[in-house]
């Protein structure tokens, strides 16, 4: 039996180990935490026997993961998005849980046909539907930041489903331990859990908001960081525990926490100190998933984990897009929504578990499960980086609608001679274009936010909806016309892609770019950047100028 510090090293360890490739391959470190897991637990190497302590230990993470997503719930976001959260979002949800209820008596007669058993209650059925309802946050927001899609008409979709999906967590976390009883306490057990959970909730939320900014005022009177990093855990714990305590779930008093702590002022400070908690806590909890997998059973049963894999990402892949486009997204759009939230997502792994727990998943098929959802994260990747060449197989009218953008953008570029083109109109590139326009010297600048385009646009200023990144946006801007590109936002990323584009297809243009210090001002050096602006510099300089 390993002491406690053996397992604690075992688990950093290969916590360590399983992020360091993952990070090598370009994938999300959640998935590292999975295959690591899977590794050192006892159906693989057996490293690690006993988790209870650690598994304990890893419910944190799903308490710290919930209380970021609470401060993520400001009302004035939700009321601008309201359409796609509450609309598209709460669509998805109910449809996926509804649909894999509906469908248990056809997935018994597919099961039946291929000789296998497909016995399951409805209880069950709910809840693995409000598992299957969930994508992957973590995943899928870090793939649009990096192709710069988080303002895009599909972006924004996905950004609204996954808002409700997490949303939609705290009834769930109360409704799966409630089926787990018997059917003719159900109802009054999921009676006395939403009349608890409402009293608790109107309680915390008209008072606590006022009582909230008070104490952290207080505490940041006193300016301590370590007491300011104290007293965020002791409030969240703290909330933790009295809904633990009032019969609901530990992770409803963090989300609580949350959004009464989002209300405030010290939201930007309490997300940067309670991160680093969050991180290493829910890699924990990631592992813990991982060892439960038994990698035999899953050998033993490939065609039905392929098959619990297939499905569930066609399912949800076809379900999104048809929602997407009754609430009037286009072709494209709308297939593009559904490929990027077509596979489970980390809340499912906390509903799987809390099935477990209150025996709604039969154990034949907790493995299955477990490894098509991990399989479903992997293949996300793949399917983001290859989407458009998936919609424009399944959308001609996307093709179209790309021509229409890019006419548009050439329309406006094409009598432009000798200007500059500005990726980004945000407010370094706002600031750009008015000296630009000062000295009489033409520009066209590329965005991805439609409402700062429109406005622009209604202003009169040279700005079109595009992606700088991709090579057609550029040509039709008139890269080889141009006597200068200038990339405006600070994502090295990006400005490697740019710098690439350019200097194939226009090696004579000048490239300036900016950044936020001089981290990476090598790479973008090495990668053809003219001219190299890091911010933190720069600001150091005019400061030392006028002293």
């Amino acid at each position: 039996m390993a002491s406690t510090l053996e397992l604690t090293l075992l688990y950093l360890v290969a916590a360590v180990l399983g992020v360091v490739v993952c990070r090598s391959l370009r994938l999300p470190p959640m998935l590292g935490y999975l295959a690591v897991g899977v590794l050192i637990g006892p159906n693989a190497l057996a490293l690690a026997q006993d988790s209870a302590g650690v598994e304990y230990l890893a419910e944190f993470g799903v308490v710290f993961l919930m209380f970021v997503i609470g401060l993520e719930f400001n009302l004035p976001k939700l009321k601008s998005m309201r359409r796609l959260v509450f609309g598209l979002g709460l669509s998805q949800v109910l449809g996926t849980v509804a649909l894999v209820v509906l469908g248990n008596a056809g997935l018994a007669w597919l099961f039946a046909a291929l000789g296998r058993s497909w016995d399951l209650s409805w209880p069950t059925a709910l809840a693995l539907g409000s598992a299957l309802a969930m994508s992957s946050t973590a995943i899928v927001v870090k793939l649009m930041a990096e192709r710069l899609e988080l303002e895009s008409e599909h972006g924004r979709r996905v950004m609204g489903v996954l808002l409700f999906q997490d949303l939609a967590v705290v009834p769930l976390l109360v409704l799966i331990p409630a089926l787990g009883g018997p059917a003719e306490d159900m109802g009054r057990a999921l009676a006395l859990a939403a009349l608890k959970a409402g009293a608790l909730l109107t309680l915390l939320l008209v008072g606590g908001q006022r009582v909230m900014r008070w104490w952290l005022t207080l505490v940041a009177r006193q300016r301590s960081e370590e007491l300011f990093v104290l007293n965020l855990l002791f409030v969240t714990l703290g909330l933790a525990w009295l809904t633990e305590h009032a019969g609901l779930s530990l992770a409803l008093g963090a989300f609580v926490a949350g959004m009464l702590i989002a209300e405030t002022e010290y939201k930007h400070q309490v997300e940067t100190d309670i991160r680093p908690f969050h991180d290493v806590l829910l890699g924990l909890f990631f592992i813990t998933i991982g060892m439960k997998l038994d990698w035999r059973a899953v050998w033993d049963q490939w065609a039905l984990v392929l098959l619990l894999t297939t499905l569930p990402v066609l399912f949800k892949f076809g379900l999104v897009t048809a929602l997407a486009r009754l609430f009037g997204a286009p072709a494209g759009v709308a297939l593009r929504t559904g490929l990027y939230l077509a596979q489970a997502g980390e809340f499912g792994f906390v509903l799987l578990t809390l099935a477990q727990q209150n025996a709604l998943l039969p154990p034949a098929l907790q493995s299955p499960v477990l490894a098509a959802m991990v399989l479903s994260m992997l293949a996300t990747p793949l399917l983001i980086q290859h989407s458009n060449a998936i919609v424009m197989r399944l959308a001609a009218s996307d093709w179209l609608m790309q021509s229409v953008a890019l006419t548009h953008i050439a329309k406006r570029s094409i009598h432009a001679e000798a200007h500059v083109i500005i990726c980004g109109y945000g407010r370094s590139g706002q600031n750009l274009a008015r000296l630009l326009e000062a000295e009489r010297i033409p520009y066209m600048a590329l965005d991805l936010d439609p409402d700062r385009v429109r406005q622009a646009a209604a202003a009169g200023q040279s700005v079109v909806f595009g992606d700088a990144a991709r090579l057609p946006s550029l040509m039709a801007a008139g890269l080889a016309r141009a006597t200068a590109v200038v990339v405006s936002y600070p994502d090295t990323a990006s400005a490697l892609k740019i710098l690439r584009l350019a200097r194939e297809h226009a090696p004579t243009v000048p490239v300036i770019v900016r950044t936020i210090d001089d981290g990476d001002l090598e790479a973008l050096q090495a990668a053809g950047a003219t001219e190299v602006v890091p911010e933190a510099i720069e600001g150091s300089l005019m400061m030392a100028s006028h002293v």
